[in-house]
């Protein structure tokens, strides 16, 4: 991936009309949708993507949708933090010359389960022949394992596991799209019920239906684009393990030390440049894993950092600014809204807008910890 840090921009950024509960929405228009609004967002028409990418058949389900006959595809599906390879990808498709336009889109009815496929765990996989025979299935099951290794390590008590929802829920109380807006205290989440130890309800992601598409291109193409284009100066991508319980340290995800060092190396960046911070948050300890793995906090000082509220409204690493997984949106593969934020950030548009970012930090997981995402996004050469 040398050499594309800068070379392309994302000009085109929008969601569905709505989220939350959409039952009329299939999967596919929720996709589509997402794309068209994207489309005019970036000043373009359909005829000039050249270029697609989505997880599994969406990418051609879309570009036949919308009439779209790509040179370039990427169907790249490694959970939540997909979308963050997708600009990965495009980037060094349109570095090469493989593409000029990237259409990079999502969708999913994870409410609704509306033309949705479900998920299943096949009995041959490794899931299905090491974990699944011993009760664990459900998403929140999966995460229990390294969430409570990471509090015994670290001696994070259950209050600022709470904490970690509590801040984001003063961003999503000053976002108007957000699924959850009241306030919270801590004693409002540990007095929640319990989903599965040591997660109450409020620090477990919302589920939601909805999408949301980026357009990416060249950044000397640009100029004819009627936003602020947001260009991707940093990109990394890793895997660690297929099952939870084959983490080399549950206490530190691999995964994301290697995707966000890249990301760094190749922006020529550290944490201490970065003035807006997005981390996947399916549940509420993986932005106390981020903040650690990526180097913004020493091993140990996550929980306090929060706590302190140094990412909280007027705090000096402003962080899940929409609220996040847990409060505005998640349809199930939450990266792409990670990255929408981000850019909104970056063009002065976002609801909770937080005063002059110029650098945007967009972290992604998929599964639990299998694999990473990172980009780092500017509004400035």
């Amino acid at each position: 991936m040398a050499g594309i840090s800068g070379k392309c921009a994302i000009v085109g950024a929008a969601e569905t009309d709505g989220l939350g509960h959409l039952p009329d929405h299939t999967t596919l228009r929720l996709h589509t949708e997402a794309a068209v609004n994207a489309i005019r967002d970036a000043g373009l028409t359909i005829d000039a993507i050249d270029g697609i990418a989505s997880t599994g058949r969406f990418a051609v389900d879309v570009a036949h949708d919308l009439g779209i006959v790509p040179q370039w595809v990427d169907t790249t599906s490694v959970g939540g933090c997909s979308y963050m390879l997708h600009v990965r990808h495009a980037c060094a498709a349109i570095a090469a010359g493989q593409a000029t336009t990237v259409l990079i889109v999502h969708g999913e009815s994870g409410r609704s389960r509306n033309a949705h496929a479900p998920f299943r765990t096949d009995s041959f996989t490794p899931r299905g022949q090491f974990e699944q025979l011993y009760g664990v299935g459900p998403f929140y099951s999966m995460f229990t394992v390294p969430a409570l290794r990471f509090m015994k390590e670290f001696g994070v008590s259950h209050e600022q596991l709470a904490t970690v929802v509590t801040v984001q829920r003063e961003w999503s109380s000053r976002n108007p799209r957000a699924l959850r807006r009241e306030l919270l205290t801590v004693s409002d989440v540990l007095n929640s019920p319990l989903v599965a130890y040591p997660f109450h309800k409020p620090e477990c992601c919302v589920v939601t239906d909805g999408g949301g598409a980026l357009v990416v291109t060249s950044s000397d193409r640009v100029s004819a684009s009627p936003t602020t284009p947001v260009y991707v100066l940093g990109t990394g991508e890793s895997a660690e393990h297929p099952i939870v319980s084959q983490m080399a340290d549950f206490t530190s995800s691999r995964a994301f030390r290697v995707a966000s060092a890249a990301a760094f190396r190749e922006a020529g960046l550290r944490p201490a440049d970065i003035d807006h911070l997005m981390i996947y948050d399916a549940f509420a300890h993986v932005p106390l894993y981020a903040l650690q793995d990526l180097g913004f906090v020493g091993r140990g000082e996550a929980a306090g950092f929060i706590e302190d509220r140094n990412t909280a409204p007027g705090g000096r690493l402003p962080m899940n600014t929409n609220g996040g997984g847990l409060s505005y949106t998640h349809t199930g593969m939450y990266g792409m809204f990670a990255i929408l934020e981000g850019v909104r950030q970056l063009r002065g548009e976002a609801a909770a807008q937080v005063p002059g970012v110029t650098t945007s930090f967009v972290q992604g997981v998929g599964g639990m910890f299998m694999a990473a995402g990172s980009l780092i996004l500017s509004n400035a050469l």
